[in-house]
């Protein structure tokens, strides 16, 4: 069995979070996948190759399972993240376009027993590495990895913009986390930049963004035509596109930890 999370250790303040990267899926889970289900389109591909290399000393902790076995992203209580509009569940039962992935859909025992293999270990790992860098900094900031296409009826109308930075309107981290990685989204020439849109922060980012203990959390969803050839299988890795995006992305994690020493002794 692959081992559920891959973790790489930074001496630095910033802590990377990968949770829809992976691609893993147990035969005794892909076998009650639908043809639908098995091409997993709802992947944040790439983005641990994106993000790859940006800054040193950055600590990583990246989920390898697929979220259909389980979403490392959602509240292991099952409470809708944005009540009264369309999303996914804990263990998804449809994919992003509000179609069925299952031939045999998951039971409440399967959802149970995926969050003590998957979705437990995960978090163990990513609480572990953020007590861990803010006990040697005095600060530690999450900054949660994401990536989505840009044109998902069943999710949002329209088109998304490029960058979508998410802090649940301000709670899950201090002010200047927040105003520093819009200017530089905004100021990005070529791109759209949103924050607080329609992605305001998943489970992950709300749950560890404590700026009162010095923990500070902030989410980025890329529209994926910022760095994919196109936004459909076989979801290739756009080169140019990526090595334009990064330059941004590296400016927005240098700004972030050389912010952090300003945030200690701030709670």
């Amino acid at each position: 069995m692959t081992h559920p999370v891959e973790i790489k250790h930074g001496d630095g303040p910033i802590v990377l979070g990968l949770p829809h990267t992976g691609t893993y899926v147990p035969e005794d889970i892909a076998i009650k996948l639908n043809d639908r289900g098995r091409e997993l389109a709802d992947t944040d591909w790439h983005i641990h190759t994106l993000y790859d290399g940006l800054i040193d000393n950055v600590t990583t902790v990246r989920a390898t399972f697929h979220r259909y076995v389980i979403d490392a992203n959602r509240d292991p209580e099952g409470i809708s993240l944005y009540p009264g509009q369309n999303t996914t569940t804990l263990v998804p039962l449809t994919d992003f376009d509000g179609e069925n992935i299952w031939d045999v859909a998951p039971t409440e025992e399967d959802v149970a027993k995926r969050a003590a293999n998957f979705h437990a270990p995960y978090h163990a790992a990513l609480a572990a590495e953020l007590e861990r860098v803010r006990a040697k900094h005095g600060v530690a900031i999450l900054y949660d990895c994401h990536s989505i296409r840009s044109n998902i009826p069943f999710l949002f109308d329209g088109i998304l913009p490029d960058f979508n930075i998410g802090t649940n309107l301000g709670t899950t981290c201090d002010p200047m986390i927040e105003t520093l990685t819009s200017e530089i989204c905004s100021q990005a020439e070529g791109y759209s930049a949103v924050l607080n849109g329609r992605f305001k922060g998943g489970w992950t980012t709300r749950h560890y963004g404590r700026p009162e203990i010095n923990q500070h959390a902030i989410q980025m969803e890329l529209a994926q035509s910022t760095y994919l050839s196109a936004e459909e299988a076989p979801w290739a890795y756009d080169q140019s596109r990526a090595a334009k995006l990064r330059t941004h992305l590296t400016e927005i994690l240098k700004t972030l930890a050389d912010l952090a020493p300003a945030l200690r002794g701030k709670s």
